[in-house]
C-alpha cells in the first residue's frame, strides 16, 4: 500500500469483487483493471466464484430462521440458564448453612438439630437415670463429694476415661457426689449437683460410638436434657431448668471435659 489516496490496493478490489464500490472509486479500479489484464481475469474468477457460492447458499438465506437461533429465544434460553444456576447457588448456601448449623461446637448454632440415634439414647438413659435418683433423700449418691478423689478414680477406671468433677459454682451449684450405673454391656457415671435451693442437676457420662458434636435437647416432664458424643464417649446433662438455663450449664461442662481431654494427651 502506497500514501497516494488515488493508488488501487487489494481491499479495492475485493470491495469491486463484492459490488461495494460506486462513483469515482469504482471508475479508478476499472480503469486501473483496464491496465493490468491478468487482474482483471483474476477478478472475474472471484466474481465467478461468488455468484456459484450465492446461488448454493440462496435458498438457506430463504429459510425462515430457526427458533432457537431468534434473539428473542436465546436471551430466553440465557435467562433460564441465569435463574437456573442462581437456584442452584441458592440451594448450595442453604445447604451450607443447615450443614453449619447441625456442628454446633463447629459454627456455635442453636442446638435444636435433630441428633443421631447414639445421642439420643444418651440423652434418654442419662434423663431415666435422673428421675431414679433425684428423688432420693437418704441415698441420692453412692460416693459424696467429701471422697471426691476417690469417686473420680473409681468411675474413671470402670469407664476407661478419666473424669473431672466441672466446677458449676458459677452457677450457683455444688458438687453432691456420684454413682456408678450400669450402661448396656459398660458401666455409665452420674455426677449430681444441687443449689442453694435444694434444686438439682446431673452430669451424665457413658462410651457411645459415634463422632456428633451437635448437642441434643430433650425435654420431658419437668426435666431437661442436652446430650452430645465427643472423643468416642457421650455426655449429658439432666435439670429442671428451662433450656436457655441449661444451656450455658452443658457448655461449661462440655469445655470442663474438653480441657481435662487436651490436658491428658498433652501428659
Amino acid at each position: 500500500m502506497t500514501g497516494d489516496p488515488a493508488a488501487i490496493v487489494e481491499d479495492d478490489l475485493q470491495a469491486y469483487v463484492d459490488g461495494r464500490l460506486t462513483g469515482e472509486r469504482l471508475a479508478a479500479v476499472e480503469a486501473h483493471l483496464a491496465q493490468h489484464p491478468d487482474l482483471r481475469e483474476r477478478l472475474a474468477i472471484e466474481q465467478r466464484q461468488r455468484a456459484q457460492l450465492r446461488g448454493q447458499l440462496e435458498a438457506k438465506f430463504a429459510e425462515p430462521i430457526p427458533a432457537r437461533l431468534r434473539i428473542a429465544n436465546i436471551r430466553a434460553a440465557r435467562r433460564h440458564r441465569w435463574l437456573r444456576g442462581f437456584g442452584i447457588a441458592a440451594a448450595g448456601l442453604l445447604l451450607f448453612a443447615a450443614g453449619a448449623g447441625a456442628g454446633w461446637f463447629i459454627g456455635h448454632r442453636s442446638p435444636d438439630i435433630a441428633a443421631a440415634p447414639a445421642t439420643s439414647a444418651v440423652a434418654q438413659n442419662a434423663a431415666v437415670a435422673y428421675r431414679t435418683y433425684v428423688v432420693e433423700v437418704a441415698h441420692p449418691v453412692e460416693v459424696d463429694a467429701q471422697h471426691q478423689a476417690h469417686l473420680l478414680q473409681w468411675l474413671s477406671r470402670r469407664l476407661g476415661k478419666p473424669l473431672v468433677a466441672p466446677d458449676l459454682a458459677p452457677f450457683g451449684y455444688r458438687l453432691m457426689g456420684g454413682r456408678l450405673l450400669p450402661a448396656g454391656s459398660g458401666a455409665a457415671a452420674q455426677l449430681m449437683y444441687d443449689d442453694a435451693s435444694g434444686k438439682r442437676l446431673t452430669v451424665y457420662v457413658r462410651a457411645a460410638e459415634g463422632s456428633e458434636t451437635a448437642f441434643r435437647f430433650q425435654h420431658e416432664g419437668e426435666a431437661s436434657t442436652f446430650a452430645w458424643i465427643d472423643q468416642g464417649f457421650g455426655f449429658a446433662v439432666t435439670g429442671m431448668l428451662p433450656r436457655e438455663e441449661l444451656l450455658p450449664i452443658a457448655e461449661a461442662v462440655y469445655h470442663g471435659f474438653a480441657g481435662d481431654a487436651d490436658t491428658t494427651r498433652k501428659n
